[in-house]
């Protein structure tokens, strides 16, 4: 059965608030003992937020649901206009940290520091970008938006789905959430500790 469009954007929130503290989790781990690892789960999780939150959820949200609020509640207008700007920037953000990641990688221990605090910083900003869709708009939507509208959207977030999300197996992706679940120390993820 269809999960509705309200459904999807709060699981797909979900999984990636769950790939963000995971990733400040592994921050708390020394690679020395496995660096391969360590380093190939930090590279997995950050595809993954690029993947799809950037290119899948994000431009649902600014081509189509932020539209739709904009028009039956224009005070949100200032709300809808800091979202915006955040996915403007998100990919460049994640793109960032991706090039951290690998110069620490590469470059050794000097980078670490670098890396780690643009890391937080950037989980930090994504949390609260969900935290204010969920709680400022929403809400709005939700009550505020037509049938049609909602009929718009549900079919739009059902188009592309997050498997993460979903629950719903995409064998194209099964490599990716392979690699970061089993390769993973515990509890983040099955692999050894």
């Amino acid at each position: 059965m269809p999960r509705p469009a309200l459904q999807v954007i709060r699981d797909e929130h979900a999984a990636v608030s769950a790939v963000l503290r995971s990733m400040l989790q592994m921050l708390e781990r020394d690679p020395d003992e496995q660096p391969e690892r360590f380093f190939d789960v930090l590279r997995a999780m950050l595809f993954y937020i690029d993947e799809f939150p950037e290119r899948l959820h994000h431009p649902k949200e600014s081509d189509l649901l932020f539209p739709k609020v904009a028009r039956v509640a224009p005070e949100l207008l200032p709300v809808i206009q800091r979202l915006e700007d955040d996915h403007m920037q998100g990919e460049n953000r994640v793109r960032e940290l991706q090039h951290l990641l690998l110069a620490w990688e590469l470059l050794g221990d000097g980078r670490r520091a670098t890396f780690e605090e643009a890391a937080r910083r950037y989980v930090e900003f994504y949390l609260t970008h969900m935290r204010t869709e969920e709680t400022q708009l929403l809400p709005v939507a939700q009550q505020k938006l037509s049938e049609s509208d909602w009929a718009q959207l549900n079919t739009a977030f059902q188009a592309h789905h997050d498997p993460l999300a979903s629950g719903e197996r995409d064998p194209a992706y099964d490599r990716l959430f392979t690699r970061i679940v089993m390769r993973a120390p515990a509890p983040i993820g099955v692999g050894p500790a």
